[in-house]
C-alpha cells in the first residue's frame, strides 16, 4: 500500500470520527453506521502545490488521502457521501481490513458522487503527476477505469463511456435473469432480442 509521495506530503494524523457530526446534520442511523463500521480514521497524505509542487485550480485546490480502518470488510458508502459533503477537498481512500486492502475515490457531479473502488487486495501503481491539481485528481481516477481505454481521450467521454459500460452490464444481466424465469415463448424471445442488441452495443463500445 505504499504510496509513491514525497515525506513533505505526509501528514498521518488521526480524525476524531465525532468531527464529521459537528459539521453536518447525521441521523442517528448513519452515526450508528459510521461507528459501527469505521474504526479508525487516519489522515495520511496532502497533496497540494506546497507539498508536491503542484499548482491549484479553481475547482481541485487539494487532494487528501485518507486511511480508513474497518470492523467489517464492507465498504460503508454511505459514510463516504458523509466525509465527502464535510471534506471541501477531494479524497483519495485507503480501507483496510486486518491485513487486506482496497482503494476508492469520488467523482465529485452537480448530481452528487460516482464512486470508483479497486478490488480487494489489487495493487495499484497510482500517478500524482499532472500539470495542475484537477489533472492529477483525473489521473488518479483513471486507475480505477479498466472496462475502457483511457490514453489521451477527454477526461469526461472516459466517465460517461465507463458510466455507460457499468449501465449496461446491469441491463445485460437483468435480461439474462427475466430469460431464466419466462415461461411464455414470445416474450423470452423478445428478451433475448434485446439481450443480443445489449451484448452487440458493449462490445463496440469496449472496442473504442
Amino acid at each position: 500500500m505504499e504510496l509513491n509521495l514525497p515525506n513533505k506530503a505526509l501528514v498521518d494524523r488521526f480524525i476524531p470520527k465525532n468531527k464529521f457530526f459537528e459539521k453536518a446534520i447525521v441521523n442517528t442511523k448513519l452515526k450508528n453506521e459510521f461507528t459501527g463500521k469505521i474504526k479508525r480514521i487516519t489522515w495520511k497524505y496532502k497533496l497540494a502545490e506546497q507539498t508536491i509542487g503542484i499548482p491549484a485550480t479553481k475547482s481541485v485546490e487539494e487532494i487528501q488521502v485518507f486511511e480508513i480502518d474497518l470492523k467489517q470488510r464492507t465498504i460503508p458508502q454511505n459514510v463516504l457521501k458523509l466525509i465527502d459533503k464535510t471534506i471541501p477537498y477531494r479524497i483519495l481512500y485507503i480501507f483496510t481490513y486486518g491485513e487486506e486492502f482496497a482503494y476508492g475515490i469520488a467523482l465529485k457531479q452537480d448530481k452528487g458522487f460516482e464512486y470508483y473502488f479497486s478490488e480487494w487486495n489489487e495493487p495499484v501503481d497510482f500517478d500524482f503527476s499532472g500539470h495542475n491539481m484537477e489533472k492529477v485528481y483525473e489521473n488518479i481516477i483513471k486507475h480505477f477505469i479498466k472496462k475502457t481505454s483511457t490514453g489521451n481521450k477527454d477526461f469526461q467521454q472516459i466517465v460517461a463511456t465507463d458510466k455507460e459500460i457499468k449501465q449496461l452490464e446491469k441491463e445485460i444481466n437483468t435480461l439474462k435473469k427475466k430469460i431464466k424465469k419466462e415461461k411464455q415463448f414470445n416474450k423470452k424471445v423478445e428478451f433475448n432480442k434485446q439481450l443480443l442488441e445489449k451484448k452487440e452495443r458493449l462490445k463496440q463500445i469496449m472496442a473504442v
